[in-house]
This record gives C-alpha cells, sequence and structure tokens, in this order.
C-alpha cells in the first residue's frame, strides 16, 4: 500500500525562530522561502510540520 505524498512549502524565514524550528525546517528539506519538497505523508512528517506550521504551507498531492 502507498501512502499518500504531501508538498511542503516554506513560505517565510527562519529568522528569529527557535533553535528546534531551525532544526526541523533543516530535517524537512527546506532553507530558505519559496522552497518546495514532497515527502511521504506519516505521522513522523506531520509532527514535524506541526512545529513549524506557522512557517510552512501544506498540500496533498
Amino acid at each position: 500500500m502507498s501512502e499518500k505524498t504531501i508538498k511542503i512549502t516554506q513560505l517565510r524565514s527562519v529568522i528569529g525562530c527557535t533553535k528546534k524550528q531551525k532544526a526541523t525546517i533543516q530535517a524537512l528539506g527546506l532553507g530558505r522561502p519559496n522552497y518546495s519538497v514532497d515527502r511521504q505523508d506519516n505521522p513522523c512528517t506531520r509532527g514535524q510540520i506541526r512545529v513549524v506550521q506557522h512557517l510552512v504551507k501544506v498540500e496533498e498531492i
């Protein structure tokens, strides 16, 4: 069974964010505003998104 894929786009800069939020953005493979990555939709990824939800936009593919 294949999992869904989600597209994560970074909207805001990490300047002024906590170390945890900066590390989470890096772990997702992002780094600069308007960068996007495709990731599997699973609980681990959703947990990372929750940490930085104010910095990213999530779309289901």
